[in-house]
């Protein structure tokens, strides 16, 4: 099965990842804004791995599809670009990020009309750029079969990108309270997760990337997609978060930027209920339709962010090995195997 999935992703999914970002990076490279071509330009460059990530999911379906892998990689490079976008402008303020990350909404309602994305920006003239990628995943998502059955949980998930605008806020006690009292109006009854936790599983948009995989598969039903929305919505997405975090937790320091994994009390309660938030997402995703496909895209994700050189200094060894354990035996086997992606794609640090 592994090898099958890796067979099919290698041989045919990376060189056609390589096509799509190549022609994002020309589109990027010709930004008239400079400011603006640096941040698409740079998401690119350094979110390479979360490109092929992304891309991933299009191993879900029984049949290749590669109007699904355009599409995740579109929206891969979106969200990576407002990212890069928001935390330039945090300076003006979460209105600013609000009104960029709705762009992430918009691209997966096809009827929905482009926004004033810029509103609150101080750079501007991107050439069509942001608007085309939006309008490309609004057209790919209509090609879908079972898109129709989906909308509704990859809305509801979509809507909750909006957590995004504030973790680039300079600001820490505005931009905790802010994330605290978000976190309370979305999720007014839920005790199972802290906070923050809350807050860092709908900062990832893993929940968006699964549905849209279910929604390329012909028949689906509503049940079916809750359970994925369930699934991934907290558990997986939150690891992905956590596990991002984790890996950059020297630099944030470093910089003095949010970091999710720091609002636990100290590193080893961090690593401990890492390890259990991981074990539960990998539970809840076996049950789901195909789930060993699915466990195999949670191995590689948590792979490729304990592969990072930064998760792996002397200070990180031990808790990485822990994690790394969590995760089973194929996240062990995948390991080695993404340090050399890393060194191919020259991904070691970023």
């Amino acid at each position: 099965m592994l090898a099958a999935a890796s067979i099919r992703e290698l041989l045919w999914g990376l060189r056609a990842v390589a096509r799509e970002v190549a022609r994002w990076r020309s589109l990027a490279a010709a930004i008239p804004d400079e400011a603006l071509r640096n941040d698409a330009l740079r998401a690119i460059e350094r979110k390479r791995a979360s490109i092929d990530g992304a891309a991933l999911f299009w191993t879900l379906p029984r049949r290749r599809n590669l109007k699904l892998l355009r599409l995740l990689v579109a929206y891969e490079i979106l969200a990576d670009f407002l990212d890069c976008a928001s935390e330039r402008g945090a300076h003006v303020g979460v209105a600013n990020g609000l009104c960029l990350h709705s762009a992430l909404r918009d691209a997966l309602n096809p009827v929905a009309p482009l926004g004033d994305y810029y509103r609150y920006h101080s750079w501007t003239d991107d050439g069509g750029y942001l608007c085309l990628l939006v309008v490309t995943c609004q057209r790919a998502c209509v090609l879908l079969p079972s898109f129709h059955v989906t909308h509704p949980f990859i809305d509801r998930a979509a809507s909750l990108t909006e957590v995004l605008a504030f973790n680039h806020e300079p600001d820490p006690l505005s931009r905790d309270a802010g994330l605290h009292a978000w976190a309370i109006r979305q999720f007014p009854a839920q005790s199972e997760l802290a906070w923050f936790e809350w807050c860092g599983s709908a900062s990832a948009w893993l929940t968006i990337l699964a549905l849209l995989a279910l929604a390329a598969e012909p028949k689906r039903g509503t049940a079916e997609a809750k359970k994925v929305y369930d699934a991934y919505l907290p558990w997986v997405s939150l690891v992905g978060t956590m596990l991002d975090s984790y890996a950059d937790i020297a630099e944030d320091e470093a910089e003095d930027a949010h970091s999710y994994i720091a609002h636990y009390p100290d590193r080893q309660i961090a690593t401990e209920r890492v390890g259990e938030i991981l074990g539960q997402s990998l539970r809840e995703i076996a049950g789901l339709h195909r789930g060993h496909h699915h466990l195999v895209i949670a191995a590689c994700m948590i792979s490729m962010f304990l592969s990072k050189d930064s998760a792996r200094t002397p200070a990180m060894r031990s808790n990485t090995s822990k994690i790394i354990r969590s995760g089973g035996t194929l996240t062990r086997a995948l390991v080695p195997v993404l340090r050399v992606w890393r060194i191919v794609y020259g991904q070691r640090s970023t």
